[in-house]
């Protein structure tokens, strides 16, 4: 921790930016609120728009309009630009639609700030007892003597035979309720670590992968050479202490007999009295299957990359396209040229972003216009035509709805359409309750619920009472997983 080691630090690490950053509060707390707390891996770009355009609102509402007078979406490209990178912005495979997720900078910043938070007390037995049980497990694992071995092992059989005894006698040992918290504490805190290191283990499988693109990219040589490079690397970073770490702690979870102990064991504990007493979070009682949903993600990153390596593989096409390879290769090799420092002005200009084709057979037949025939014309008409009908057109402002179903969705998780009914009566009749409905079948968050039915009562312009049946609808907030009953649309 010399001068200049922080000093570099300082000026490039994301996580020293971010604390030092002007909004440093606001960042900190909607990332948290929207990734680490519910536990979302990645969002797409709309939902998250509109989470932070939510949480944006209740801050103006209490420190004045004037505050973050930037739209959201201006927000989150700012924290994902190369100069922050406090989010990752990318596009998922077969989707043209930005997804964003946090950086393992980000999250050891958050993570540092919780930590800042005063404990309810500090737990030092747990720790100790956890120091000791590993250092047991290092001298037993890497005794080479096996007398030495079963010594110990016939210690450790005659202290259980010992306490089942005393056990026998009525001499039964209980944690009192402080180590109970205690060691709670200490599992809850190695728990949400692990998920912070799924993040960064991700991570490094993703600079992997760029840093064989890039060498793809750049590569004169022939393509053995290559794939003996490529795979020597990627067999190196599989035998690395972290590669093998992760390999045995994927192969430990996926065990079902592993998780179904887990499962117990949580359950277990969480009904303690003492535990109880500290509020805990309930996702820790599902934190193995949050454990499972980030390691996939890992494993996800893994195979594109083997994908990226199976594509270049079966390039029959290389000899043969050889030229239109070079002069891909050269637009790569400068686009990487370029992508630290970008000349100013336009890099490159586009008379069209794709050919204009017109096909022959998309043309049109020759249709004749139709020609109206009059038989007779009124001359002298006397009769008074009603025009009512001409100013009857109902328009229902969808923008409108959308955003009462926002406001009603920032207090609570869910709401149905009754009750939001009740609360903003229709005004425009079945025009508007159908607005209502379109609204959430293009919401991949609400339910509509073709299996129960709710009925509504509305007033007419002539002051007359409706009453409609319909199906059972549920505006929802976009969560991560959600287990809902009914049929999502």
């Amino acid at each position: 921790m010399d001068y200049r080691t922080l000093e570099t630090l300082r000026r490039r690490h994301p996580a020293w930016r971010l604390l030092v950053a002007d909004h440093a509060p606001l960042i900190v707390s909607f990332l948290h609120d929207a990734f680490i707390r519910p536990n979302v891996r990645t969002l797409s770009q709309p939902e998250l728009v509109i989470r932070l355009e939510d949480y944006l609102y209740s801050l103006r509402a209490d420190l004045g309009e004037d505050m973050f007078p930037r739209e959201p979406s201006h927000y989150l490209d700012i924290w994902a630009s190369d100069e922050h990178a406090w989010l990752r912005k990318y596009y998922p495979p077969n989707s043209d639609e930005a997804h964003f997720d946090l950086t393992p900078a980000t999250e050891r910043a958050i993570d540092w700030l919780v930590e800042l938070g005063q404990r309810r007390f500090v737990g030092t037995e747990s720790r100790l007892m956890a120091i000791f049980d590993l250092l047991h497990q290092l001298i037993q694992g890497t005794e080479m003597d096996p007398w030495a071995r079963i010594s110990e092992l016939e210690r450790r059989k005659q202290e259980i035979d010992a306490e089942i005894q005393d056990i026998r006698g009525g001499a039964l040992y209980v944690l009192d309720a402080t180590r109970i918290k205690e060691r709670f504490q200490h599992i809850a805190g190695m728990a949400r670590g692990l998920l912070s290191d799924f993040r960064e283990v991700e991570q490094n499988f993703r600079d992997l992968d760029r840093v064989i693109r890039e060498r793809i990219a750049s590569w004169d040589g022939g393509k053995a050479v290559l794939l003996d490079e490529i795979f020597g690397e990627r067999d190196t970073i599989s035998d690395s202490d972290q590669g093998k770490s992760f390999r045995a702690f994927w192969d430990f979870l996926m065990s079902p007999s592993r998780q179904s102990e887990l499962t117990e064991m949580l359950a277990k504990v969480f009904d303690l009295a003492p535990v109880q007493e500290l509020k805990p979070d309930r996702r820790l009682v599902r934190i193995h299957y949050d454990w499972v949903q980030a390691g996939e993600v890992t494993q996800r990153t893994v195979a594109r990359l083997s994908e990226q390596l199976r594509r270049y593989l079966d390039d029959k096409a290389w000899q043969d396209n050889r030229r239109i390879m070079k002069l891909v290769r050269d637009i790569e090799q400068h686009a990487l040229a370029i992508r630290d420092a970008l000349p100013g002005g336009a890099v490159m200009e586009l008379d069209e972003p794709a050919p204009d084709i017109a096909l022959v057979m998309d043309r049109p037949l020759f249709t004749p216009p139709l020609k109206p025939h009059i038989d007779e014309v009124a001359a002298n008409a006397v009769e008074d035509v009603p025009s009512d009908a001409l100013f009857n057109n109902v328009y229902v402002d969808r923008e409108r709805l959308a955003g009462r179903v926002r406001r009603a969705l920032q207090t609570r998780s869910q709401v149905s359409l009754v009750e939001l009914v009740e609360t903003h009566p229709l005004e425009q009749g079945l025009a508007e309750l159908i607005a209502y409905m379109s609204l959430a079948a293009a919401d991949g968050a609400s339910m509509i619920d073709d299996t129960r039915h709710q009925t509504l009562n509305w007033t007419d312009d002539e002051g007359r009472v409706r009453q409609g049946t319909m199906p059972m609808v549920v505006f929802c907030r976009p969560v991560a997983m959600v287990s809902r009953t009914g049929r999502r649309r």
